[in-house]
C-alpha cells in the first residue's frame, strides 16, 4: 500500500482515498495476524530541515498516524509488535529528538517520535521488498511553522480520516487566504560559539562582527514597523546550518538574512557581497567561500556523516522556481541600495551553493560585508557609524521587497 502527500493533502493509490493532510491522523482497519509483526532495520538519515525515517517490518501493516504537540510529535499506532531495534538506532539525528516505543494493549503497540520543533509529514510509504521477504515503511518529515501544524492539528481533531482535507473555506465558499501575519525577517549572525570564522589583521572575530552588525540591522528594522524581525541568535552559541534554516521556516519567515565577514587571500580585495543560492557558482571565488562556510559545523567539531542522496536530491528539488525568483529580486534591490551607502565588490551580486540558504519556500541572502582580510574592511566593519551606515541599505531594501505588508516608516 502507498500513500503520498503533496502540499499538505495525502492521496492513496488504493481505490479509497484517505486523508493525513500535514499529519492528519489515519484510521485504518487492522488486519488480524496470526503473530505479532516484527519491526527492525530502523534507519534515519537527513537534518533539522527533512528528516526520513524507515523501518522493516516482516509483514504488511496499515499504521494509524497522529500528531500531538508539548512537545511536537508523531505517533505509530500498529498491531501487537515486537520491536528488534538496535539501540545505536535510535541516536537523535535530523528533526528527531527520541524515539520510544512498546505495547499499548488490546492487541496494539505504538512508536512516539519526538521533534526539535514543529514539521509536516511529506511523505508517507509502505513498501513491498522486492528481493526478500517483507516491507519497509518509510516517513520523511520536514520542518514547518507553528501555523501550519496547528492547522494540521485542527483538522486532525475533526476529521474523520475519510474525506480529503481541502484548504479552509471562507463565507463566501472560496479558498481563504492563510491568517494575516507581520511581515517575518530572520536574521542570522553567521558562525558563533566554538565556530568563531575567520580572523582579521588586528584579531577581530567574524562571529562578533556578524553578531553586533545583526542587532544593529534588527534595532533599525524595529523602527519600521508592522515588522517582526528574529535573530537566529542573539548570543555566543553555535548552531548547525540546518539549525538555521530550519530556525527560518519554524518562524514562518518571509525573508532570511545571513550575515558574515570572511577573509580572503588576495588582501588587496574588499567591499560588500550579496550571495544567493545556486547549483553552479557564479565564479571560483564564490565557490571557494560557500565551501569554507559549508564546512562550519565540520570545523566546529561536529562529524558530518554522508546524507541520505535521496533527501539531498529532494531538498534541492524542492528549491521552488518562485522563492529561488523572490531571492535573486531581494538581491537585486539590496545590490542597489547597499552601492549607495558602502563601498562594494566588482560584480557584487554572485551565486553559489550555500547550506544556509537552502530553504525551499523563504528568499534568502547571504551577506558578506567585507573581507577581514583587508585592513580597510576591518576597520569600517568596527566603526559602529559604518555599521549604521550599512544596515540602512539593507532596511531600505527590505522595505521595498516587503512593499504593502509594512506600513510606512516613521
Amino acid at each position: 500500500m502507498n500513500f503520498r502527500i503533496f502540499e499538505g493533502v495525502w492521496t492513496t493509490l488504493t481505490s479509497a482515498v484517505l486523508a493525513l493532510g500535514l499529519g492528519l491522523a489515519l484510521s485504518i482497519a487492522q488486519p488480524a495476524t496470526a503473530k505479532p509483526l516484527e519491526l527492525r532495520d530502523l534507519a534515519i538519515a537527513g537534518d533539522s530541515l527533512k528528516t526520513r525515517m524507515l523501518f522493516s517490518l516482516d509483514v504488511e501493516a496499515e499504521p494509524k498516524l497522529m500528531l500531538l504537540r508539548s512537545p511536537h510529535r508523531l505517533v505509530i499506532d500498529l498491531p501487537e509488535a515486537r520491536f528488534r531495534f538496535d539501540e545505536k538506532a535510535l541516536k537523535p539525528r535530523g528533526l528527531i529528538t527520541g524515539i520510544k516505543y512498546g505495547p499499548i494493549g488490546e492487541g496494539m503497540s505504538r512508536i512516539v517520535v519526538s521533534a526539535k520543533g514543529p514539521f509536516k509529514i511529506v511523505d508517507f510509504n509502505m513498501l513491498a521488498n522486492e528481493e526478500k521477504a517483507g516491507n519497509r515503511m518509510v516517513l520523511d518529515l520536514e520542518a514547518a511553522s507553528e501555523q501550519l501544524f496547528d492547522a494540521a492539528l485542527a483538522e486532525q481533531a475533526t476529521s474523520t480520516g475519510s474525506t480529503t482535507p481541502s484548504l479552509p473555506k471562507n463565507a463566501e465558499g472560496q479558498t481563504a487566504q492563510k491568517a494575516e501575519k507581520r511581515f517575518t525577517v530572520v536574521i542570522d549572525p553567521g558562525h558563533g560559539g566554538i565556530d568563531g570564522g575567520a580572523n582579521g589583521l588586528s584579531g577581530t572575530v567574524e562571529k562578533d562582527i556578524t553578531l553586533a552588525f545583526s542587532r544593529e540591522l534588527r534595532d533599525q528594522l524595529a523602527k519600521v514597523g508592522d515588522l517582526d524581525i528574529i535573530l537566529t541568535r542573539d548570543g555566543d552559541q553555535f548552531l548547525r546550518l540546518d539549525e538555521r534554516v530550519r530556525f527560518a521556516r519554524e518562524k514562518n519567515a518571509d525573508l532570511f538574512i545571513s550575515i558574515h565577514a570572511d577573509t580572503i587571500r588576495l588582501k588587496g580585495i574588499s567591499g560588500a557581497t550579496v550571495y544567493t543560492v545556486s547549483d553552479r557558482a557564479s565564479d571560483a571565488a564564490s565557490a571557494a567561500l560557500a565551501t569554507r562556510e559549508n564546512l562550519s559545523d565540520q570545523l566546529a567539531g561536529i562529524k558530518i556523516e554522508d546524507e541520505d542522496h535521496q533527501i539531498a536530491d529532494i531538498l534541492v528539488d524542492l528549491i521552488r522556481r518562485e522563492t529561488h525568483s523572490f531571492s535573486m529580486s531581494f538581491a537585486k534591490t539590496l545590490v542597489g541600495e547597499l552601492k549607495q551607502s558602502v563601498t562594494m565588490i566588482n560584480n557584487p551580486h554572485r551565486m553559489a551553493g550555500f547550506r544556509v540558504l537552502r530553504a525551499p519556500d523563504v528568499p534568502s541572502v547571504l551577506i558578506e560585508l567585507g573581507y577581514l582580510s583587508n585592513e580597510s574592511d576591518e576597520k569600517h566593519l568596527l566603526d559602529s557609524e559604518w555599521r549604521s551606515k550599512a544596515a540602512k541599505g539593507i532596511v531600505d531594501a527590505v522595505v521595498q521587497f516587503a512593499g504593502p505588508r509594512i506600513g510606512s516608516r516613521g
